[in-house]
């Protein structure tokens, strides 16, 4: 089973890191977002 996991970690770590990029800008779009009706 933990070899698996890994191995599915392996050849996916170019897929991971895009993901994790996206949930990044999904963040700050966000958070961004539930600021701008405290700016106005």
């Amino acid at each position: 089973m933990i070899t698996q996991i890994k191995t599915v970690i392996r050849n996916s770590q170019n897929t991971l890191m895009q993901d994790a990029v996206g949930v990044g800008a999904l963040a700050v779009m966000m958070i961004v977002a539930l600021h701008i009706p405290g700016l106005a």
